[in-house]
């Protein structure tokens, strides 16, 4: 190669490096306190921080909503709401049956006065944020042991929570703890207690590919529902009514129709759940050695046994689905972040930076006094916690596995906290959470399936028994009594006791409620166990966040904590194996090639005959000649981002975030730019399966566009 043509390659593979860095993402959930820090006009953003967020007037925020534990976003004035299909799948499955399978064969209301309820849902609009630090630890004082330290914390958040609700009446206040013992965050929320079910492909769309592609690249799943926000008539937030009309937001987001391409700049705004990067090199010990695996083994097990009733029985399938989806989706991604875990070495890595701190704390006697045992106390936590972790966890497993054994808890609980005042209640119990938690349980009732539960309960009990003798041994006559002797399958008694004291619980024959009241006390004793721990942790994490920022001189990103966060990046591929490529987009040929005609590749025939047709219309890319279904892009999310809008430069709508790589399933403990990579379905396939497929025209006026004709 001459020497003036290397020069030119070089210059350009430089030109090449710079603008990928410039436009590239950088690790980060950015809460919105911290937007106004960012300089993301040369990433390619064309809002201001202002108008991002802003309390004291109209601003983007006010179109993006949280949708029970995912994201939304308002796509019209009157209320509609897009989100992901899995986020919707609870709606969906709880109004299916095996007369009206909306799960098979989809959802659509053509008015609003077919739109169906969605119970057990809830929308929240982020309205302002208020450091509380100072008065949430004011009352934190010397002498205080771990438990009285978080039962102290405890009431004054409620407290707070309870006087801004009292000052702002029909919204929610939340607050959030941003450092761990640290920083305290008052959140008030525009509260929606109506939402409705609008529009929904069938699982064959939105779950294709099923737990075979979950967490993959390249997907083809069409991850989309709609669902609509209702309030009382005078705009005021009100449970389901006939009479209640669709919710007005301030704001909504535009659609862009013609979606995003590779090397584009996006952004994401969400309410990603729970991250651990702040976290020490003994907790992801703890996650790698005990949490994650037995995670992986209790829901395979789970799994197992409901697949195989489901596969007897749609009926029944159609009560457990949700709840295996659930599963599988948590115990593929522990399978992930087992795998990352160890193949990052991030653990090692973690103990390396540790050390480099420890070392900084011990150069100095004053840091040394006051820091000096941060780190080995943190770490003889989760030592401690080791010793009775898998008796414990298996214990703890039997009223999660049984349905029966959960809806017994729950009913004991809640008469032991309501004996308590308001305040000092677990929050589940408290007034303003009593009815959602009523909810929560007769759904749990209704999705119940006696010789499934029998199973579980069985297999649950077994597994306890080979770490401890808490239960002992219950053979099938047992669990067969305990089922035939109890009417807590009856919503009527179930009603019933829900409202009964202890005293009254206790008088009961009922054979679950009979076994549930000899559990109960070691359920506490756990529950105390684990306050003790967080209380402990609290204060130490608190301190290590303080010397880490000294010794790093930066001020960190709070970990992820269901807050209003905006994280950004390109639309771009990634080689997640040695000498393998993936470009950042897939197509709707993707997905009749993938097609086997057996579940999870089925895919509806018009969907096939439309694509041997080639009637793509407006939503086809131009360049391809197809329709483009999933996208693929470096943004830094986590669970609780699904749903979340994948926006442009100029914020608008171009895909709706709904997973990850199999690889960035570690990004809970650590994010990495090579290999964190979130996937969205393509806006361009939401519209053309919502219009041209389903001829639900009428949702693409809505939203401002024209549907094909």
């Amino acid at each position: 190669m001459s020497q003036q043509k290397f020069k030119f390659v070089l210059m350009a593979l430089l030109f090449c490096l710079f603008q990928l860095a410039k436009a590239g993402s950088d690790e980060g959930m950015y809460p919105v306190s911290e937007i106004g820090k960012l300089n993301l006009a040369e990433k390619g953003l064309e809002l201001t921080a202002k108008q991002i967020f802003d309390s004291e007037s109209v601003c983007f925020v006010d179109g993006i909503c949280r949708v029970n534990g995912c994201t939304g976003s308002f796509v019209s004035p009157s209320g509609l709401i897009i989100t992901n299909h899995h986020c919707a799948y609870r709606a969906i499955q709880s109004v299916s049956t095996t007369e009206n399978d909306y799960l098979a064969d989809g959802f659509q209301a053509k008015n609003l006065s077919e739109e169906i309820p969605a119970p057990g849902y809830t929308v929240r609009v982020t309205e302002s944020f208020e450091d509380v630090s100072k008065l949430v630890l004011s009352v934190v004082t010397e002498g205080l042991s771990f438990s009285e330290r978080t039962a102290v914390i405890d009431r004054r958040t409620k407290e707070i929570e309870k006087r801004a609700e009292e000052n702002h009446p029909g919204m929610r206040a939340e607050v959030a703890e941003m450092f761990a013992g640290k920083t305290y965050v008052l959140f008030l929320y525009t509260y929606i207690k109506d939402v409705r079910l609008v529009f929904a492909p069938p699982s064959s769309i939105g779950n294709f590919g099923g737990d075979v592609d979950n967490w993959e690249w390249p997907r083809h799943t069409g991850d989309f529902s709609f669902m609509r926000a209702y309030v009382a008539p005078d705009g005021s937030s009100a449970e389901y009514s006939a009479e209640n009309v669709p919710y007005r937001p301030k704001r909504h987001i535009q659609v862009a129709m013609e979606g995003a391409n590779e090397g584009e700049f996006v952004m994401i705004l969400g309410y990603p759940g729970r991250t651990a990067r702040h976290k020490t090199a003994s907790f992801l010990s703890f996650e790698r050695d005990f949490r994650l695996p037995n995670v992986v083994e209790n829901y395979g097990r789970q799994m197992a046994t409901m697949t195989a009733a489901s596969d007897k029985d749609r009926s029944v399938a159609l009560k457990l689905l949700s709840r295996m989806r659930s599963l599988a989706n948590v115990e593929k991604r522990s399978r992930g972040q087992l795998k990352g875990l160890k193949r990052a070495s991030i653990v090692q890595k973690r103990k390396i930076t540790e050390n480099e701190l420890q070392a900084y704390i011990d150069q100095d006697p004053a840091r040394k006094f006051k820091y000096g045992d941060v780190l080995p106390s943190i770490n003889s936590v989760y030592q401690n916690l080791v010793k009775d972790a898998q008796s414990n966890a298996n214990f703890t497993q039997v009223r999660s596995a049984c349905q029966m054994a959960r809806i017994a808890f729950t009913i004991f609980d809640a008469a032991n906290e309501k004996e308590k005042p308001d305040l000092e209640r677990e929050s589940a119990y408290m007034d303003r959470n009593m009815d959602q938690t009523r909810q929560r349980l007769f759904l749990a009732q209704k999705d119940l399936d006696i010789e499934t539960d029998k199973l579980m309960l069985k297999n649950a009990v077994s597994e306890l028994n080979k770490t401890s003798d808490l239960i002992g041994p219950l053979e099938d006559r047992d669990i067969d009594a305990l089922y035939s002797n109890s009417n807590l399958h009856d919503s009527e008694f179930l009603e019933s006791c829900f409202d009964m004291t202890i005293e009254q619980l206790n008088q009961s024959s009922d054979s679950f409620l009979v076994w549930m009241r000899s559990l109960y006390p070691k359920y506490l004793e756990l529950r105390e166990q684990a306050k003790r721990t967080e209380g402990e942790l609290s204060k130490l994490y608190g301190d290590l966040v303080t010397i880490k920022q000294e010794f790093q001189d930066i001020n960190f990103i709070p970990d992820a904590n269901a807050t209003l966060r905006l994280t950004y990046g390109t639309v771009r591929g990634y080689s997640p194996e040695d000498a393998v490529y993936c470009s950042p987009a897939t197509t709707l040929s993707g997905v009749v090639a993938k097609t086997t005609g057996e579940t999870p590749f089925v895919t509806p025939k018009r969907v096939l005959d439309l694509h041997a047709e080639k009637t793509f219309g407006k939503y086809a890319h131009p360049k391809l000649n197809d329709i483009p279904v999933a996208i693929l892009y470096d943004t830094d999310t986590t669970g609780g981002n699904s749903g979340s809008p994948v926006l442009n430069g100029k914020g608008e709508l171009v895909g709706v975030n709904f997973d990850r790589a199999f690889e960035a399933t570690i990004n809970d403990f650590a994010w990495n730019t090579n290999y964190s990579r979130s996937i969205g379905v393509d806006i361009r396939y939401v519209l053309w399966v919502t219009d041209t497929v389903y001829g639900a025209g009428h949702l693409i006026e809505e939203m401002g566009l024209s549907p094909n004709k």
